[in-house]
């Protein structure tokens, strides 16, 4: 299960998608969100994944990374989808016994949850899948700079932001491990009663939060050594610069987004 978590993995490579603007990748993001829940009706989901699809396709990223994103959070939309599939008690009744009743709004309701969260998990992955995590953080202090007037330490914030993104992939393979490690050692970290598991996640959770100190620590040390002081005075490799195609694929996004809208309000009359 730990294996299958892909968050804050970049997968270099040419595509269209690779070659955009981290800003405006980041924007689009935003925007694709306000597209997903725009709308209510079947045809907004329709029309969200088709451009889900499309970036996917355009990404060159193949899709069972896109299905590892989306695998370990399958048992809670599971359970979820179960609770507002039994518990939402409006709409025409489907299924009824003592305190379970199965509605259309509760079919409804789960299934858009379930196809929505998908979507989104799918599509935001993009953004840390085709963006580098130095380019990333360029991009989102490059946003965030009008802060600066208000002494806001944008630089700051976008290096933690982007540490964050970078150390997530290295953590879960620290803690599959330290997981194999203890197993090693003859702990029954999968067996016994739900307690009995718990307390078992202390030999995991204790040398996990040692390593990521240590690691910490050592980072800390490395820009020290390199004499890193914030972002004053600082200069950039690489400028970020943007062309037709960023405004071209900020365009695509508003239309599908214009679209959604406009599907919801005549599904609705």
């Amino acid at each position: 299960m730990l294996k299958d978590i892909t968050i804050g993995q970049y997968f270099p490579g040419n595509s269209i998608i690779h070659r955009l603007d981290p800003r405006f990748k980041i924007i689009m993001t935003l925007i694709f969100i306000v597209m997903l829940f725009a709308g209510d009706s079947a045809w907004c989901l329709v029309i969200g994944g088709i451009f889900t699809l499309m970036c996917i396709f355009l990404s060159r990223i193949p899709f069972k990374m896109f299905v590892k994103s989306v695998k370990p959070l399958v048992p809670f939309l599971l359970i979820t989808a179960l609770l507002n599939l039994f518990f939402v008690s409006s709409g025409e009744v489907y299924f009824h016994w003592k305190f379970i009743r199965v509605t259309s709004d509760g079919i409804n309701i789960s299934v858009f949850m379930i196809v929505r969260i998908i979507l989104l998990i799918a599509g935001s992955s993009l953004l840390t899948y085709t963006t580098s995590p130095i380019t990333l953080t360029d991009a989102i202090e490059r946003l965030l700079s009008p802060l600066r007037k208000l002494k806001f330490p944008v630089h700051e914030l976008a290096m933690m932001m982007s540490i964050a993104l970078r150390f997530i992939p290295t953590l879960v393979e620290e803690t599959d491990k330290i997981i194999s490690a203890q197993k090693a050692r003859g702990a029954e970290i999968d067996s016994g009663s739900f307690m009995a598991r718990v307390k078992n996640l202390v030999s995991i959770i204790i040398p996990l939060f040692i390593s990521a100190f240590r690691r910490a620590d050592e980072l800390a040390t490395a820009m020290e050594c390199r004499c890193y002081n914030g972002g004053s005075g600082r200069t950039k490799l690489r400028q970020l610069k943007s062309g037709a195609r960023d405004y071209i694929a900020l365009a695509v996004v508003l239309i599908f987004t214009a679209a959604v809208i406009a599907a919801d309000k005549i599904v609705k009359g």
